[in-house]
């Protein structure tokens, strides 16, 4: 008897693209763990200088996302993301080759994260504009879903396949195995064929000022795209309020081990995997906009156990296990149906616009987040804090409960109008 195969499984071109991003993802594992461990044990580098390395991986969102944006819907998607690929991919093994010449120091690794954080932007402001020109509108969901998965089968298995590669081959020539990886990807992307929506080469350009406003005009005068970037955004602003004393919460107040804070993430992740498995299936038994505000109100809500956890190690495990556990297995429910929303009723040559700004706007809540929960815990402890941060989160939700997305049933059937 022959297995039936239905849906995206069916179209070799998501296949490939699919195939070409599990591999790169579960290979960014990998440099996730190994560059911030070059630094630290082969060039001994100081708590400011893995600062500065990190934020200069972080910088090129909020520096250029906008920018970005209007460039990718001048131009074909599929060759950004595999120049992008490409870049990637020499950049982080340019890091091995200077280890083997002796000549890797701090300010290579700065340029490093700077241009391959460059390059990142690039590619996810034209990879989430690329997926509505090769699937479906209907099929979207499932195509944010299956990527989701792999993302999240990465977030687990990763760390110990990153530490198993680093322990045999060392930090930087583990690098070279992620380089490797960007390569497979570029490689699926050429193999992928698909008609691309561009701007006419007759049409006259209006500047990039001007476009961006164009993209931005759209974003917050459609109120399905308003609310859920507000959304994002909040949920954004106060979870990283919140995590970012997490673990100074856990162990100074709560007395828990590093090796019980792993537990904790580990199990986290599993939730990752577990909601982008059922976000779809949720959606067909509550409808899309039930969906999307459900996720934004319950998995938050669980985030209360975080700071209502007492002194007591065992206790404060499990109460931590459970609101990460939950908060986890909302997450991708919630971003892969928003994510699928915001694609179909954004009209293609808009695609990369919105989408940069929406990262743009969202994102740039990130560094506001962790500042303001630093002040936060100096002036009314660091419990306190972490409630603020809480009920931040539990709150967002309202963006969406008091807009036309609650009452969606499915996918709307057309792109909204540009302008």
């Amino acid at each position: 008897m022959r297995l039936k195969l239905a849906g995206l499984w069916q179209h070799p071109d998501f296949m490939r693209l699919w195939a070409g991003q599990t591999i790169s993802v579960f290979g960014s594992q990998i440099t996730q763990l190994a560059l911030p461990l070059a630094a630290v044990m082969l060039l001994g580098a100081t708590p400011a200088q893995m600062g500065v390395m990190n934020a200069l991986t972080t910088l090129p969102y909020l520096a250029m996302s906008l920018l970005v944006g209007a460039w990718v819907d001048r131009l074909p998607r599929r060759p950004i993301l595999i120049w992008s690929d490409i870049g990637r991919a020499l950049v982080l093994a340019a890091i091995p080759v200077a280890w083997l010449l002796g000549i890797l120091r701090m300010e290579f690794l700065y340029v490093v994260c700077l241009v391959a954080g460059t390059l990142t932007v690039f590619f996810d402001v034209a990879y989430q504009a690329f997926l509505p020109s090769l699937v479906h509108h209907d099929q979207l969901g499932e195509g944010n879903s299956k990527l989701q998965v792999t993302a999240s089968a990465a977030k687990i298995a990763g760390p110990g396949l990153a530490g198993w590669v680093i322990h045999l081959a060392s930090a930087p020539a583990a690098i070279f195995w992620d380089a490797l990886s960007y390569l497979v990807s570029a490689l699926t992307l050429g193999f992928v064929r698909v008609q691309e929506p561009v701007q006419p080469k007759t049409e006259k350009r209006r500047g990039f000022g001007r476009e961006i406003a164009e993209g931005l005009r759209f974003l917050f005068g459609n109120p399905l795209l308003r609310s859920i970037t507000a959304c994002t955004a909040m949920l954004t602003l106060f979870t990283e309020m919140l995590f970012s004393l997490h673990i100074l919460f856990a162990a100074r107040e709560l007395g828990l081990s590093a090796g019980a804070i792993g537990i904790i993430s580990g199990v986290a992740n599993v939730g990752f995997l577990l909601g982008a498995l059922v976000a779809r299936r949720l959606v067909r038994r509550l409808g899309l906009g039930r969906t999307i505000v459900l996720s934004a109100l319950v998995p938050q809500a669980a985030l209360f156990l975080i700071p209502l956890a007492p002194s007591r190690p065992a206790a404060a495990m499990v109460m931590l296990t459970t609101a990460q556990f939950v908060s986890a297995l909302g997450l991708p429910i919630y971003h892969i149906n928003q994510v699928s929303l915001r694609q179909a009723i954004t009209p293609p040559l808009l695609q990369g616009r919105v989408n940069a700004s929406v990262r743009f706007l969202v994102l740039g809540t990130t560094p506001l987040g962790a500042l303001v929960s630093g002040t936060l815990a100096t002036t009314i402890g660091l419990r306190a804090a972490m409630f603020v941060g809480a009920l931040g989160a539990a709150l967002a939700f309202l963006w969406v409960w008091f807009s036309p997305v609650w009452g969606l049933q499915k996918m709307p059937e057309t792109v909204g109008e540009a302008g």
